[in-house]
């Protein structure tokens, strides 16, 4: 049996699209007889805290389902203080060093990448070990992080940009999950090995109902984080709800504006709902006519995942952030596509569509092109006969 090393900065029981993305990746390995471990930190996102059955310990190796999860010590917090969010980064490569020293490590090892400081930890002790490195880039950093505005082209942002072609340049092989990726991989690595792997969800589909009513208000949800750059609070601010209500899920930075924002206007049909399981999400999500896809800004390099999420449940969505996610609904006919950032479009957009639009044959059509064309099996089988 083959064993296999996954390095991470997020998963189970911690939620959103990266631990989804390594869980699904561990569980397909396992899956395949292999034997897989996992290094990731005491679980504390997205609150910044350690989760209560973690807290107090330097180290937490568990089984999960044959899984072995070393789970190890970082100063976790979610401030938005660089030099806080620095030493925490730190805090988790200072572990892995520590980890990497007083254990055996298997030959091949996949590598989550961002966080970039903790991809070039990894990168540089286990490079001259003369491990099999796989890179598994699931954003662009630096480059997001200066479209969203989090960095300046300053001599920080050069010293980031050095350590993101190092990390490239001693990669074995490179997993992009976006052709923009890959791309510019490319154009800093030109011959070196890389691989379009998506995150492609893998979860059961339950039958689907024919729920949809003709009568009412077009039901609009999101689900997800509500951070900055997913702009829910001004989504909220912005949309015409004259034909639709509008339904939120998860939690976020932007969280409490948005509760206040409701509880201030309750004359708009808004309606948050917390946050819950993403089994739970799923079946919850199936009662809703239409999703929607934002981000305030359109990053290069990123694809939400959500797309092939929402894709395999069947829901119809639009998508209003822009790049290459946007290719890919209107390719796959996976429902409407907006420019980011501008509403009037958006309002525009939604007003012509109709509920009879949103019928079961239209949600049925979406679900059958995800279970083909976004086949997480097919595309792990392939890729390990790639590396």
């Amino acid at each position: 049996m083959k064993s296999i090393l996954i390095i991470t900065s997020y998963f189970p029981p911690e939620i959103g699209a990266a631990s989804n993305r390594m869980f699904h990746l561990a569980e397909g390995l396992k899956k395949r007889k292999y034997k897989v471990s996992v290094i990731t930190p005491l679980p504390n996102y997205p609150t910044g805290k350690i989760f209560p059955k973690y807290k107090g310990k330097f180290k937490y190796t568990n089984i999960e389902n044959n899984i072995t999860i070393h789970r190890l010590w970082l100063y976790a917090s979610n401030s938005k203080n660089k030099f806080i969010r620095l030493f925490a980064m730190f805090s988790y490569s200072f572990s892995l060093i520590w980890f990497f020293i007083w254990n055996k490590i298997p030959q091949t090892i996949i590598i989550q990448s961002p966080p970039l400081l903790v991809a070039f930890t990894s990168m540089l002790f286990l490079h001259s070990k003369n491990r099999r490195l796989i890179l598994n880039v699931s954003d662009l950093w630096p480059i997001a992080g200066l479209e969203l505005g989090v960095f300046r082209e300053n001599f920080s942002y050069k010293i980031l940009q050095n350590i993101e072609q190092f990390n490239y340049k001693k990669a074995d092989i490179v997993l992009g999950q976006s052709e923009e990726i890959i791309t510019h991989i490319n154009s800093i690595s030109p011959h070196k090995k890389n691989f379009l792997y998506r995150n492609y969800p893998d979860f059961e589909v339950s039958d689907m109902e024919n729920k949809v009513t003709t009568k009412g208000k077009i039901k609009l949800v999101y689900a997800g984080l509500l951070g900055v750059a997913q702009g829910i609070y001004k989504l909220c601010n912005e949309l015409d709800y004259s034909t639709l209500e509008f339904h939120i899920y998860g939690t976020g930075g932007e969280q409490t504006k948005i509760e206040s924002f409701i509880t201030s206007h309750p004359e708009l049909p808004i309606f948050y709902h917390g946050e819950i399981s993403r089994n739970k999400l799923h079946k919850e999500l199936l009662n809703y006519d239409l999703t929607i896809i934002p981000l305030l800004k359109r990053i290069y390099g990123s694809v939400p995942s959500k797309i092939f999420e929402y894709a395999r449940l069947g829901l119809p969505l639009v998508y209003f952030g822009g790049g290459e996610g946007e290719r890919i609904v209107e390719r796959f006919n996976l429902g409407w596509v907006v420019e980011a950032g501008d509403y009037q479009a958006l309002n525009r957009k939604i007003s012509t569509i109709k509920k009879t639009d949103l019928n079961i044959e239209l949600k049925q059509k979406i679900r059958k092109t995800a279970l083909i064309e976004f086949d997480f099996n097919n595309q792990l089988d392939y890729m390990l006969t790639s590396i």
